[in-house]
């Protein structure tokens, strides 16, 4: 009996965790709509997210339970929503059917074009995460972004080359951003295509060069011969 009472407990437990989890996450995204709204006008700062909180009817108390960090939080759902538009239109693309410099084009381009739906907003956001203490989040939200693209570019690496793949993109990301807020599309592409064949260049010269342990034998080989007179 008491077993089983427990077992109710806890699934009545769960089932309201589950409906709180709900609410929170449709409210939130309820929110994220009405800051969208009052962004260009407001700038992304705390009274955005307080003012767009009290557009849902939320009281300051209710928002700060929503958003414990105010513009931060709306700033990582925004990013977040900009990077489910991209893997959305991305998910239409057939990857395998592409090189891997017009993978990471196009998946590049997908997230440039998702922010772009809100581009006034976008750039008051832009300018929030440009601040030095805002740096740590906007290097997290760039880094979830370019682990997505890379991803669906079919990227499985989990060596230094995981890493090394994303800070790259991250670096490309960030100035195009940039680009296609204030100059466009066409811009924002012509700077990401070029990076690209930057970095395919640079890792064509790499993959030619002697790696590091055939140039220590290479090294004690030469030493080698000049002790043995060979």
């Amino acid at each position: 009996m008491a077993e089983h009472a427990c077992a109710l407990y806890c699934g009545l437990m769960s089932a309201t965790n589950a409906e709180t989890n709900d609410w929170a996450e449709r409210t939130q995204q309820l929110v994220l709509d009405a800051a969208l709204k009052e962004a260009p006008a407001r700038g992304w700062n705390r009274g955005l997210a307080l003012q767009a909180a009290s557009d849902c009817g939320l009281g300051e108390g209710d928002a700060e339970l929503l958003l414990p960090h105010g513009a931060r939080d709306l700033a990582a759902l925004l990013s977040r929503r900009h990077d489910a538009r991209a893997m959305a239109v991305l998910a239409e693309i057939d990857a395998s059917s592409l090189k891997i410099r017009e993978r990471i084009f196009r998946a590049v381009q997908a997230r440039l074009d998702a922010a772009a739906e809100d581009e006034a907003a976008a750039r008051r956001w832009a300018a929030f995460l440009a601040l030095p203490p805002n740096a740590p989040l906007a290097l997290k939200l760039t880094w979830e972004t370019a682990d997505h693209l890379w991803r669906w570019a079919g990227d499985t690496a989990t060596d230094e080359n995981h890493y090394s793949k994303r800070a790259i993109l991250s670096g490309i990301l960030i100035p195009a951003l940039g680009i296609r807020l204030s100059r466009g599309r066409e811009a924002a592409d012509a700077f990401v295509s070029a990076r690209i064949e930057n970095v395919m260049s640079f890792e064509k010269w790499k993959a030619q060069q002697p790696k590091p342990l055939d140039t220590l034998r290479s090294v004690a080989g030469a030493l080698g011969r000049m002790r043995y007179g060979r």
